[in-house]
């Protein structure tokens, strides 16, 4: 924009010039978030920064028209403060800077993708404090996207004059979307969203099934259904991935699938997505044999028989067999594959769930206790409860329970934690365990009429959020601290334990 037409624009009072923050409100965090209009098809990519948004209001509105002023995050420019402007009512932002000097320039960034990237050398309502000016700001724009499913943030950046240094302040968005634990770390969630690929960027295939399940779950909990898109766009353009219908050579990635399809016949109703579920579960069972007595193969390689895809085997079915009527192939199925689970000790001397067992002696083989062999197990007994109405399935999930949530080895000073877990470390599928934990306790939680488990799963969600996250919602791998960074396994594990805690 040209400078004539930004000092236009702007039309500050005298005093708003001298000191372009001096008016800000000190109203808290909005507490709801205006509804977006009637989004029309989607498109295939996030907008690109530059491009100009209209959401509630179009970019380029004039900062003394906000009916809030939050400032969010500031940064030192050499001697000049430059700061960071929300208006959560009208999901807008604008950059400020004061000590400012003539030729100060000052923009703001936009991200679509959690701010790994924008567009290079962009600079959204680039200007320049003019002479006699010791102060300046931009203009006001979207933070969002509405009408393409942009989830954005903001940041504001300032070159001082004559130098050759850029600082920008951290990255921050509204409280759209985004106003209380749950209904935050979904935004951030989706942020890692990738409207091309139907999947989460920073993450793995089955990983993104998790993170879709947890955006599911948080509709379901939140009531905010601004992100029920992913479900269908996920659908649409990854029914042919892989192997297709969701499958691949991996049982356990397999079942994830099913589940989340599972979940989005929850939601939607859509039957499309319950019989793709079935086509998953039956895929699985294609890998049930008499090798140790039962059990599905981990792989299309079938070299090993382990917990995780046993587990969801389980689940999978006995969920299935919940919403198809007149069923008694699924159940049986489950009831199988929870008495084949039983019975190869996987389940070791302190009721917690080992890796798996050794195909030598098909017996436990003293693998790690990982925390998502304690989760879904409990899920699919409580499944399996709801199938039958024997209440022997959930006295088994509770003894389980009970032992994986007071376990010294799993949880250091009360908070959960997977064998080994270092700041930055996890791996690539390491991540996604703890979420997978905290939904199936969640789900046994639901289910026994004393709830014996909520105050365990608060503390979880109250160390995380006081202790790893960042400014923006996002968490890392330690929920007793401290964040380490971000990615969207690391994310959704905390949108699980958001959820579980409501």
């Amino acid at each position: 924009m040209p400078r004539a037409a930004v000092l236009a624009a702007l039309t500050f009072t005298a005093a708003a010039l001298l000191a372009p923050a001096a008016a800000a409100s000190t109203a808290g965090p909005a507490t709801s978030v205006p509804a977006p209009p009637a989004a029309g098809p989607a498109s295939t990519a996030p907008p690109a920064p530059m491009a100009t948004i209209c959401d509630k209001y179009c970019d380029g509105r004039d900062p003394a028209q906000a009916p809030q002023d939050r400032p969010a995050v500031a940064a030192t420019a050499g001697n000049r403060q430059l700061s960071l402007h929300l208006d959560d009512t009208d999901d807008m932002g604008w950059g400020a800077i004061t000590n400012s000097s003539a030729g100060d320039e000052l923009w703001l960034d936009r991200s679509f993708d959690a701010g790994r990237s924008w567009a290079s050398g962009s600079k959204i309502g680039d200007t320049r404090t003019p002479a006699g000016y010791p102060g300046w700001r931009t203009l006001m724009f979207n933070v969002d996207d509405w009408a393409n499913h942009g989830v954005g943030l903001l940041r504001a950046c300032a070159q001082p004059a004559a130098a050759t240094s850029v600082t920008c302040t951290d990255w921050r968005r509204t409280t759209w979307n985004s106003y209380d634990r749950r209904t935050a770390a979904a935004t951030a969630l989706m942020e890692d969203y990738n409207l091309s690929t139907g999947l989460f960027d920073t993450t793995g295939w089955w990983n993104s099934a998790n993170a879709l399940t947890a955006v599911i779950d948080n509709i379901r909990v939140s009531g905010v259904g601004s992100y029920t898109y992913a479900v269908s766009r996920t659908y649409t353009l990854n029914l042919s991935a892989q192997d297709g219908n969701f499958t691949n050579a991996y049982n356990d990635d397999t079942a994830w699938w099913g589940l989340a399809w599972i979940a989005a016949y929850d939601l939607t109703g859509d039957s499309r997505y319950l019989a793709t579920a079935r086509y998953d579960a039956d895929h699985v069972y294609t890998y049930w044999d008499a090798t140790c007595g039962g059990g599905v193969w981990w792989s299309s390689a079938r070299t090993s028989k382990n917990a995780i895809p046993n587990s969801l085997f389980i689940e999978l079915n006995a969920a299935l067999h919940n919403r198809i009527a007149g069923d008694t192939t699924y159940l049986r199925r489950a009831q199988d594959g929870w008495t084949w689970f039983r019975g190869t000790g996987m389940i070791n001397a302190q009721n917690l769930v080992d890796d798996g067992i050794s195909m030598a002696t098909c017996a436990n083989n003293g693998q790690p206790s990982w925390t998502y062999n304690q989760g879904v197990p409990l899920a699919a007994l409580a499944e399996l409860y709801r199938a039958t109405g024997n209440a022997a399935y959930l006295d088994q999930a509770r003894t389980l329970a009970n032992a994986s949530t007071t376990s010294t080895s799993l949880n250091t000073n009360g908070i959960l934690h997977d064998p080994g877990e270092q700041p930055g470390g996890g791996g690539a599928d390491g991540p996604t365990f703890k979420g997978a934990y905290v939904r199936g306790l969640s789900a046994l939680n639901t289910a026994l009429a004393d709830h014996p488990y909520t105050a365990y799963l608060k503390r979880q969600s109250d160390s995380a959020y006081a202790k790893d996250r960042n400014g923006f919602d996002q968490y890392g791998l330690l929920w007793a601290g401290a964040f380490d960074h971000a990615d969207a396994a690391r994310q959704h594990s905390a949108l699980d334990l958001v959820n579980a805690a409501q």
